[in-house]
Parts: structure tokens; sequence; C-alpha cells
């Protein structure tokens, strides 16, 4: 999934204190809803090293939040977003070297779009102390290199064994665009080709989540949730068990999404995954087509489904 670039902006009068008594809430839902530690939604690094194996156990009847630091930024500008992030779990993506917003209980993920330079700053112990995990997001672009998307799997694997060395947990998130790659002459719609190379249970096997990035079919309620039951699926048969979240946009490539839009996607799919990233990208080099972000369609969003 296309990560963003931070933005500044101003924070509406009043906001600041709004956001410490919602932090506040946050970290008294945390402290009263802990799971055990082989658990993987406790935050923070485990206090041990997860075996490849283990399974994912998300927090029963807790809705699942992945998002950037940008996007958790501003959500954090709306006392209302707060609240409903304060009774979900809530993960936080940060870029190498990034530090977590201020003021907020979230499990921190790094991220990266190269599996080689995953490996080198977890073994070099360039992730900070405390983080819950690393995320893996292979596509076709400058980011991931050729080698990987010929061979995500692989890539994964290589990622997995690093993560797992050192206590972490492995987020994969496989762009569907890697079907131009691994099926050249398909003619298939790329989600079912994703599907017929069954991608995501092949990943499944090696990591502790899988984020479907289902985002360019939600303006399509139908095909998205089809989409996102095969594939959850196919992860599920490759691992019982493991974590799994849909991706979500507020402003893809395209035609404008609204708020309705994500709503339907997600109340078609929400009993068939354990929550979402909700993205809201911003226009750069990651995402040089992506409409004007706006997180007023994230907010309206969270409102509908809580």
């Amino acid at each position: 999934m296309d990560f963003r670039r931070e933005r500044s902006a101003a924070w509406p009068r009043g906001a600041a204190l709004a956001i410490g008594v919602a932090a506040a809430v946050v970290m008294l839902t945390a402290c009263s809803t802990a799971v055990p530690s082989g658990q993987a939604l406790q935050a923070g690094r485990s206090s041990g090293t997860p075996a490849s194996g283990d399974a994912y156990v998300p927090q029963s009847g807790t809705m699942i939040w992945m998002l950037t630091r940008a996007a958790l930024a501003q959500l954090a500008a709306d006392p209302s977003a707060m609240v409903q992030l304060a009774s979900a779990q809530v993960y936080e993506i940060l870029q190498p070297g990034q530090k977590p917003l201020a003021g907020f209980a979230a499990a921190t993920i790094v991220t990266f779009a190269s599996a080689s330079a995953l490996e080198t700053a977890v073994n070099d112990n360039q992730i900070p102390a405390g983080t819950y995990g690393v995320l893996y997001d292979p596509e076709v672009w400058d980011f991931t290199p050729l080698a990987e998307q010929q061979d995500p799997v692989q890539a994964a694997t290589q990622a997995a064994a690093a993560a797992h060395a050192h206590g972490l947990r492995l987020i994969v998130t496989p762009a569907l665009n890697l079907t131009t790659v691994l099926a050249p002459s398909s003619n298939l719609p790329r989600w079912q080709q994703f599907l017929n190379l069954n991608l995501i249970g092949s990943m499944a096997k090696v990591a502790d989540v899988v984020e479907l990035q289902a985002q360019s079919l939600e303006r399509d309620g139908a095909t998205y949730a089809s989409f996102v039951q095969a594939a959850a699926q196919q992860a599920r048969a490759a691992k019982p068990g493991i974590g799994v979240l849909a991706g979500l946009s507020t402003n893809p490539p395209g035609a404008v999404v609204d708020s309705q839009q994500l709503t339907t996607a997600i109340q078609a799919t929400k009993s068939l995954v354990d929550g979402y990233w909700l993205n809201i990208p911003g226009q750069g080099s990651r995402c040089p087509t992506c409409n004007p972000a706006n997180p007023d369609i994230a907010i309206q969003t969270l409102l509908a489904v809580s």
C-alpha cells in the first residue's frame, strides 16, 4: 500500500485538550482490556521470540484500525474521531526513523517496501525498543527491488525470518499490481489474477498478519466483498488464526469516493476481517495520481461504523 508524506497542519483551537482527554480514554481502555502476552495484539515488542507458526489472536470484538502516522495525526484533530479510536485497537505505521505521535497509545509498526532493507534494519538494531512489528509492502514501484517483485513470497520469507528472530511480528501487504510481473499475459482483472496465484495464502504461511489491498475495489461494494472474502479464506486456509486486515482509501486514484462507499465496504466485510488499514494518501512520489487528501471522509466513516 502506498505510504504518504507527512504534512503539517494547524490544529484547531481546543484540539489539544480534546486529544489529551481522548488519549487518556485510549490508555485506560488499553489497560482495562489488556490481552495475554502470547497474543498478537499486545502493543510493544513481545517478551519472547515468536515462532513462524505462531497464530495471530485478535482481541475479541474489538475493531483494528491501522493508520500511518500522518493519517493518525489528521484524525487526532477531530475529537469525535478520537473517541471512536479509543474503543479500538490502533496500529500506527511509522517510516524508519519516525517517532510515534505523542499522547496516543498504539502498537507501533515500522514499514518497509524492501525485504532486504527490512532485514538490514532489524539485524542492525535500528528498530526502536517497544516496536510491535514490521510491515513488508511489496509493490510494482521503484521502492521494491525487481527481484522481490518477481518472487515476493521468498522476500516475505526472508523478512519473516529477520522479524521473528528479533521478537517482532510481520505484517505483509502485497499489492494487486504484483500480478503485472507475476502473470503479465493475463487478461483477468488484477484482483481475480491475484486470487488465482494464491499470493496471499503463500505469504500468510510466514506472516503474522496479512493486509488485503482491496482499496481499488471500494467503489463497487460487491466486488470488494467478493475479493476480501476469497482472499481471507486463502490466508486462513494456509495459516488458521492469522490476522487479516483489508485496505480502504479516502482518496485513491480515479473517481472520487465518499464515506458511504467506504461504509458499505466495511459493512459487507467486517465479519470477514479483524480490521482495516484506513489510508488517507497524500499526493507524492508514492502515489502520484492520488486525489487530494480528504481526512473528513475517514472521520465520517469512523462515525458511521461505530
